[in-house]
């Protein structure tokens, strides 16, 4: 059947209601019955009525079912929109009035085929245009044209009552008692016959208007020549646009068809309304009113959010700055305890040393007496002392001190590692705070308590050992009983190829645990690539020879969870404070099973060490919002790998930009981290001597990825010394020799190499294969160079190969003899914390993140407001396309707004999370914690632009409706500013976001564009779900306008919870789709 109305305009959908008449008929009959019983002699047989009554239910039942089947695509619910529309039982008087001036009423009524008739022909298509008049039928025709066929007259069937329930397409001849049609009927011009005026319609007699000449209101003339044709009632019942004047007007409510009154103060009446709705303030609604006035309570609701974005905008950083401060209480009363009891335990030792001097002095004392005496008899002994002298007795008394101080002080150095106070025993007898020992031992004061007892510690032993070779570091690793695995990466061959450029070149040598290696050389030498190579990170390339880790052919990469790469970048977060970005590192990479104490322990040991204490409460910062220094922000870089105890920690160029103090920090800090077995290669640019000489070994490489030495720092002079390039005085030795690389400083003339023959010299000096590329090389090289450097070597005969003092024979098989220092350890035991766990990491530092961008949440908060202000001022409700206008701006303005809001999500950080990802954390966390966030917007964004629109607005649907309708869609929007952000660069991203909301709804809304196209589009979903919450608001006398109105929009009224689902459907899908991308586009 729709497909049938698809031909004709929208208002022929109402020829169905010929089924709401027939009804209305047999209700007619039924109330007729009752009044005549109450007004006339009792009916001869009750159960007449009882069956009548029954074949009414049984005939209701018959229609709605037809209604459902047919005409689902407006009627929501047949039965109710029955009643809504023809329920006349609370009064039924204009049926009553019309008979008893028309004794034919029944005859005077339109039968089923009359009603069809008139709607299937009335609002038929010429041409695509509707027409204002029925096609001529038996009755009135060109040579048939009886009073009753003028517009508002009506005409009794010729003959017998034809049966109500013919449903043929027979039209009954009427002919006789044409009369006007009675108040609460209109009878239309073509046909004579009346038909019932829907609830919430107005039907009175109309007026001659002797001016006009015109019935008012309905606008309908007279015929000429007929001086006794008077004005009847309504002609048509249609649209609001084609027919407003059947409509009861606004301001006023009809509670029949024959009954108008006007709305009463604190009432407000629509248009077509058959009661009236209380205001929500008495005194906002006036006499008369057509609609609420809630511009006050919208201008409330714009002071009330406008102070709470102040609020915001001001206090934001306040209950972090509180957690921050009940933090650093605890931390200060942690060091504080600390600092005290390595202070009582240094007074202790001290009162230990003194003791037993005494103890030694007098037990000297007493022997030298003893010894120069010569012995005498115990009876004159008794004389002079008056009793006698055990000299065991005396012995043990002399002895009470040394013992007694012996034990306190083993206590006190057993309890070295004590995460208590410092507490003495008296008379056998335990302090208060013995009493309450190991209440609290997991406490914040405790935990801090217990690592700065361990850094105080630590210092006091690096006072002890003054040794900080490897191989006196070898016992204090022993003794710490260090966990962390050691690594020892060799490489043999190493070519990177981009394309037909090779950035590498046959890269060969070893990296030692427990060393720091520099690799240095001009630039354009492709130190970064090394790196990136040596990491895993070389993403692109292709990459021949082999890389060993403790000996085995494998992947690097299966060891990123204890590998760390410090980017030359400084990639920090700038809205975190210092102690945030490193202790969620730690919290993230350090081995689930940790305790907290030794977390805590790990990173306040960073952050004294990179001397980061002062400015561990500052935001890092970011470009528009300053925060520490330059300096500083590169130790926190370096921080972030330190922090999760890397067994192998790469450095690109950590030292820039840093000043001389800055650098010699960073480095004793790294040496301690040396000290402790890990395995370091940093790129270092143009050191001082005294930095350089802190590393341990060199790389040096030369411009095309040639390496010209590697090996110790002590011999990299005599190296090149024995090649007849020596370092001038007052020289720094590296600035020295990356000039002669970089080809500045020519090398001495009393050598033939060339800085060109150096990599080449190198090759030959450790015996290495020449790689054929440079065979071309080998033979332009002097013959006498080449026989120069067996001489070299044998003049330093102290300076082995690189190759056998470093990396033995480098045979790059996987059952080559691990080095003593090495250990195969498998990195399983590194369990660091699951999905779920992290993910509740993420969300803790998202939510500080986005408490510290408050102000920006406030503006996008206001700016939605602003725009549901203008939009509900601007886009009036139309009762002709139920707001529809509105809603179309609606879609568009939050679809801008929230996906515009929704890209700083993932756009931003976007350099941190690669960085994250690459060390191991998971995305799945990452991606989850961000959205878990968001939804925060997706529920109060459209609180903020719904306060504003509706009051401003005032839609017939309500205020949760919409509400509904807006998070969905703003869920949706959100999930397609997630894949721009993520798929896109910030401006391209931001110009989608601008532009998608904008063609997709005018695309949606087009009459002309296919419906499996539009289907397509989320705009679609949105006004669809807007425009059948406020039709469901529309019935009765509005029934065929909002059949009309889905019918031209292609809508379902049912379809509300469809368009819902699909929404957030949507927003799913794109959630998924981003996440995909999160994952595959960040590997390129």
């Amino acid at each position: 059947m729709r497909e049938k109305w698809a031909h004709s305009p929208p208002l022929a959908a109402a020829f169905f209601f010929f089924f709401f008449f027939f009804f209305f008929f047999l209700s007619a009959r039924l109330q007729v019955g009752q009044c005549q019983r109450i007004g006339g002699p009792p009916p001869p047989v009750e159960s007449a009525t009882q069956g009548l009554e029954d074949e009414l239910a049984k005939f209701t039942s018959n229609i709605a079912n037809n209604l459902a089947k047919n005409y689902d695509f407006c009627i929501n619910d047949p039965e109710k929109d029955l009643n809504d529309a023809f329920n006349f039982t609370s009064d039924p008087s204009f049926v009553v009035n019309c008979m008893k001036t028309n004794g034919d009423f029944t005859a005077r009524l339109c039968t089923q085929p009359e009603i069809k008739f008139y709607f299937s022909s009335l609002y038929g298509s010429e041409g695509g245009k509707k027409t204002s008049h029925l096609k001529p039928n038996n009755n009135c025709n060109l040579t048939s044209w009886v009073p009753g066929c003028e517009p508002g007259w009506a005409c009794s069937i010729n003959g017998d009552q034809v049966d109500p329930q013919d449903i043929s397409d027979h039209l009954p001849p009427r002919t006789l008692s044409c009369r006007p049609c009675c108040e609460g009927f209109f009878c239309p011009s073509g046909i004579t016959c009346m038909i019932p005026c829907p609830l919430g319609a107005y039907c009175p007699l109309a007026t001659l208007n002797e001016t006009t000449g015109v019935c008012d209101p309905y606008n309908y003339q007279l015929p000429a020549g007929k001086p006794n044709h008077t004005c009847g009632t309504a002609d048509k019942w249609a649209d609001v646009g084609s027919a407003p004047e059947i409509f009861c007007p606004a301001g006023s409510y009809c509670p029949s068809t024959i009954q108008k009154i006007n709305c009463s103060s604190g009432h407000y009446c629509r248009m077509g309304t058959t009661h009236e709705n209380k205001c929500f303030r008495k005194d906002s609604c006036k006499p008369n009113s057509t609609k609420q006035h809630l511009t006050i309570v919208g201008a409330l609701l714009i002071v009330a959010f406008s102070l709470l974005l102040l609020v915001i905008y001001n206090f934001s950083d306040q209950f972090l700055t509180y957690r921050e401060k009940r933090k650093s209480k605890s931390r200060e009363a942690g060091a504080k305890m600390a600092k005290d009891s390595v202070v009582a335990r240094e007074r202790w030792k001290g009162a230990k040393d003194i003791a037993m001097r005494h103890v030694n002095d007098v037990q000297t004392q007493l022997s030298r007496t003893f010894s120069k005496r010569k012995p005498i008899k115990q009876q004159d002994f008794l004389k002079d002392v008056g009793h006698p002298l055990n000299l065991s007795e005396l012995s043990t008394s002399n002895n009470i001190e040394p013992n007694y101080t012996n034990e306190v002080m083993h206590s006190i150095e057993e309890d070295a590692h004590s995460d208590e106070d410092f507490n003495l025993e008296i008379g056998g007898k335990k302090s208060k705070k013995d009493v309450a020992k190991g209440k609290h031992k997991h406490t914040r004061t405790q935990i801090f308590k217990y690592a700065y007892g361990q850094i105080e510690m630590e210092k006091a032993l690096q006072q002890e050992k003054k040794n900080f070779t490897f191989s006196g570091v070898i016992s204090l690793a022993t003794e710490n009983k260090a966990r962390r695995p050691m690594l020892e990466v060799a490489f043999k061959d190493l070519t990177l190829t981009l394309g037909t450029k090779k950035l590498l070149r046959s890269i060969t040598g070893k990296l030692m645990p427990g060393r720091i290696a520099a690799v240095m050389g001009p630039s354009g030498a492709g130190k970064t690539t090394f790196l990136n190579a040596l990491s895993g990170k070389a993403t692109g390339c292709k990459t021949t020879g082999l890389v060993l880790v403790n000996g085995k052919v494998e992947p690097i990469r299966s060891y990123k969870k204890i590998i760390g790469f410090v980017p030359q970048d400084d990639i920090v977060h700038g809205n975190l404070t210092v102690e945030e970005n490193l202790w969620f590192s730690a919290k993230c990479r350090l081995s689930a099973g940790m305790p907290k104490a030794d977390k805590v322990l790990v990173v306040e040991r960073v952050i004294e060490s990179l001397g980061l204490e002062p400015v561990r409460s500052s935001l890092v910062g970011t470009v528009e919002k300053r925060g520490i220094s330059g300096g500083q922000r590169k130790r926190v870089n370096v921080g972030l790998e330190m922090v999760m105890e890397p067994s192998l920690l790469i450095l690109d160029e950590p030292t820039s930009g840093l000043d001389s103090a800055s650098s010699q920090l960073l480095l004793r800090a790294l040496r301690r981290e040396a000290l402790e077995g890990v395995n370091i290669c940093m790129v270092v640019h143009q050191p001082s001597y005294s930095l350089f000489k802190t590393f341990d070994d060199l790389i040096l490489l030369a411009k095309g990825g040639l390496i010209v030495y590697h090996g110790s720092v002590n011999k990299v002079e005599e190296y090149f010394a024995g090649l007849g390039i020596n370092v001038p005085d007052r020289v720094n030795p590296p600035d020295y020799f990356i000039d002669i690389l970089e080809g500045i400083v020519k090398p001495s003339t009393s050598t033939s190499v060339t800085r060109k023959q150096l990599p080449l010299q190198w090759i030959l000096h450790n015996g290495y294969e020449v790689p054929p590329d440079m065979q071309d090389d080998l033979k332009e090289m002097d013959e006498s160079v080449r026989n120069s450097e067996p001489n070299s070597a044998r003049s330093t005969s102290n300076m082995q190969s690189v190759a056998g003092e470093l990396f033995g024979n480098i045979s790059c098989t996987g059952g080559q003899e691990q080095s003593s220092l090495s250990k195969s350890n498998d990195l399983t035991n590194r369990r660091t914390p699951s999905i779920l766990t992290q993910y509740r990491y993420y969300l803790g530092r998202v939510t500080k993140q986005r408490l510290r961008e408050a102000r920006l949440q406030a503006i996008d908060f206001l700016i939605l407001g602003l725009a549901g202000i203008c939009l509900g001022t601007i886009a009036k409700v139309s009762d002709e396309s139920f707001g529809a206008a509105g809603y179309v701006y609606t879609v568009i303005a939050v679809s801008l707004l929230c996906q515009i809001g929704a890209l700083r999500s993932f756009s931003v950080d976007r350099l941190e999370y690669q960085r994250e990802r690459e060390s191991g954390m998971s995305t799945l966390a990452y991606f989850l914690s961000k959205d878990t966030i968001d939804h925060f917007n997706t529920v109060v964004k459209p609180i903020f632009y719904l306060s504003m629109y509706y009051f401003f607005n005032s839609p017939r649907s309500s205020f949760a409706d919409n509400y509904i309708v807006l998070i969905a869609l703003v869920y949706c929007v959100t999930g397609i500013g997630y894949t721009f952000a993520i798929c896109f660069q910030p401006a391209s991203a931001q110009l989608w976001s601008a532009l998608l909301p904008v063609v997709l709804t005018l695309l949606s809304t087009q009459q002309s564009s296919p419906k499996f196209l539009t289907n397509l589009c989320y705009p679609k979903w949105a006004v669809e779900a807007f425009i059948i919450i406020t039709a469901k608001r529309y019935s009765g006398v509005w029934m065929i306008t909002r059949c009309g109105v889905l019918l031209k929009s292609r809508f379902n009224i049912n379809d509300w919870g469809l368009s819902i689902a699909v929404l957030f459907l949507y927003g799913a899908v794109f959630r998924f789709i981003a996440f995909i991308c999160l994952l595959k586009l960040t590997k390129k």
